[in-house]
């Protein structure tokens, strides 16, 4: 049984569905599964590195090995609903996935296909599909730094840039899943062109690529000239990587003040392996913000660092799919 999500009750502490969720997450790199408490803890969890150079049946097989090892589990008879966060760009309403960083799915019905492995071991319950970055928002809003907010913004920057929305207390994962996907708003409208065929958008000046790809640009010749080697550089008061960090912390602070006007967010929460910087993406950000938030409803944004750290994936799968029970 397949259900797309429109807007979801993200489940709130001790008020959680019964039972257990399986919880699967895809990305380009590793593809884990957990089964997944009403209090968020994970007493089973399974990992397969994403297969490269493969067709679309091979990458499936490592899902399946790893519904295959929670089905093995005993606790597996107490699963209830199943979640599915998956990099994308996906298709909620229709259960597809096309991921940047898995070449061989393009239109792939892992929703479906997931169902059919649960079934297979006896599983046949409710299932959703979301994003990785609405699951990292799910998560977020459940068990981590936007717990008690009923607006939020949520972000992942990493190599890419992507983010959900909670809205009046519902996860907003919009008719197809990538409401909120912020890293494709445009901050610079003579900007260069991003690899989605837009020009000046978040992701082509603030993800972890870009960093490094623009600090070079600059003449930066550190040791290392990645996202993390221009942050070590930036901490150290290399003018250049500095300036790396000025550039995407100002790309970042305008995309979360418009997102803030349009839609009256109260806190913007940001995680993801550029996140890990610390102060020297916050500090730009912060201090940014200030220029663009400026009116009366979106001044008072707070701007904080994610939570639950390699967990949000798994975390929010199965937040994402309590929400699609309740509701």
């Amino acid at each position: 049984m397949t259900t797309p999500s429109s807007a979801l009750t993200t489940p709130r502490q001790g008020a959680a569905s019964a039972g257990l969720t399986v919880a699967v997450d895809i990305g380009g790199t590793k593809i884990a599964g957990a089964l997944v408490h009403p209090d968020g803890t994970m007493p089973v969890t399974a990992r397969r590195p994403t297969p490269r150079d493969v067709d679309a049946d091979a990458v499936m097989a490592a899902v399946a090995e790893v519904v295959a090892d929670l089905a093995a589990a005993p606790q597996w008879s107490g699963a209830a609903r199943c979640g599915i966060g998956s990099a994308g760009p996906v298709d909620a309403s229709r259960g597809t996935v096309s991921p940047v960083n898995i070449g061989a799915w393009r239109d792939f019905p892992v929703q479906a296909r997931v169902a059919a492995e649960l079934a297979r071991h006896g599983a046949e319950v409710p299932t959703v599909l979301v994003g990785d970055g609405v699951a990292m928002t799910a998560a977020e809003h459940w068990r981590g730094a936007a717990r008690g907010h009923d607006n939020a913004l949520c972000m992942v920057v990493s190599t890419g840039v992507g983010g959900g929305l909670v809205l009046g207390g519902r996860l907003h994962p919009g008719p197809t899943g990538n409401a909120g996907h912020i890293g494709h708003i445009s901050v610079d409208v003579e900007g260069e062109v991003c690899a989605c065929g837009g020009r000046g958008c978040v992701e082509a000046i603030a993800s972890g690529t870009a960093i490094a790809r623009w600090a070079r640009a600059q003449g930066f010749t550190g040791p290392d000239r990645t996202a993390a080697g221009v942050a070590a550089a930036a901490r150290a008061g290399e003018p250049v990587a500095l300036a790396a960090f000025d550039r995407a912390g100002r790309a970042l602070a305008a995309a979360v003040a418009a997102t803030a006007t349009l839609v009256e967010t109260d806190i913007a929460v940001i995680g993801g392996g550029v996140a890990a910087a610390g102060d020297v993406l916050f500090g730009p950000v912060r201090a940014h913000l200030a220029t663009y938030a400026t009116l009366s409803f979106a001044a008072g944004l707070e701007v904080v660092p994610a939570q639950l750290g390699t967990d949000a994936g798994l975390i929010g799968a199965a937040a994402a799919a309590a929400a699609l029970l309740d509701s």
